[in-house]
């Protein structure tokens, strides 16, 4: 999201974005770096919502949704987001910062997905850009995910993982029993990063306990004007 910005924060796209979501129509839409509040922008941009941007984005298309509050500073807070068409009947987010140079979460919710017969967990992830404290986040994923979720669990794990070298695919494959979407359908993770010409696979969407058809990257207009991250897309999910 950068916060509702452009890439460079030359424009102010939180409109934008919202009816590019909108338009992608889903029934469960992760996002990382989110605004809850922030003081200055509220005064400085015009038509900048008079509530916090996830519940601006969610308007009156997802009734459910979410955030973790991950970096605090005088001005205000920004963090990851879950908006949902299924109500959320638990949620909870796990600081996992290595360092105060990068506050980093897991945003964990339980969903009530009509005629499923088991909850559907989901944890939207923002990794570190630092390689070692990488690692140190993904075995505290697969911590948490041995913890709390039920092993035959429907569970999707998805988000901004900034693991450019691809190691978290056989950490989460041992460690949590995780599949990555696209390498089951393609053979290899999407390309991402940067939207305009995309190259490092950062982005990815790893399930467990759940079918997936139709994984898809969201690239072109007018997402390349939004941010610097091409969105993935699942296009069905149902519980194996």
């Amino acid at each position: 999201m950068h916060k509702g910005f452009s890439v460079g924060n030359r424009r102010f796209v939180l409109h934008e974005l919202r009816e590019a979501i909108r338009e992608a129509n889903a029934d469960v839409v992760l996002l990382q770096e989110v605004l809850g509040e922030h003081q200055e922008h509220s005064t400085r941009w015009e038509r900048w919502p008079e509530h916090s941007q996830y519940e601006f984005l969610a308007d009156t298309l997802w009734s459910a949704y979410a955030y973790g509050k991950n970096a605090a500073y005088p001005a205000g807070h920004h963090g990851n987001a879950l908006l949902s068409k299924f109500p959320i009947v638990h949620q909870q987010n796990h600081d996992v910062s290595i360092h105060d140079r990068e506050k980093r979460g897991l945003l964990h919710c339980v969903l009530k997905v009509p005629d499923w017969a088991a909850p559907l967990h989901v944890i939207c992830v923002h990794l570190d850009l630092f390689e070692a404290s990488r690692q140190k986040q993904l075995a505290k994923l697969c911590e948490l995910i041995e913890r709390e979720i039920p092993a035959d669990a429907p569970l999707l794990v998805a988000g901004d993982f900034n693991d450019w070298r691809q190691r978290a695919h056989d950490i989460l494959a041992d460690g949590a029993g995780l599949g990555e979407a696209f390498i089951t359908a393609f053979g290899q993770a999407a390309r991402t990063f940067p939207v305009w010409l995309p190259m490092l696979r950062l982005d990815r969407m790893y399930v467990r306990n759940l079918h997936v058809e139709g994984p898809k990257r969201l690239v072109g207009k007018p997402w390349r004007r939004l941010s610097d991250h091409a969105p993935l897309l699942l296009q069905k999910v149902s519980p194996q």
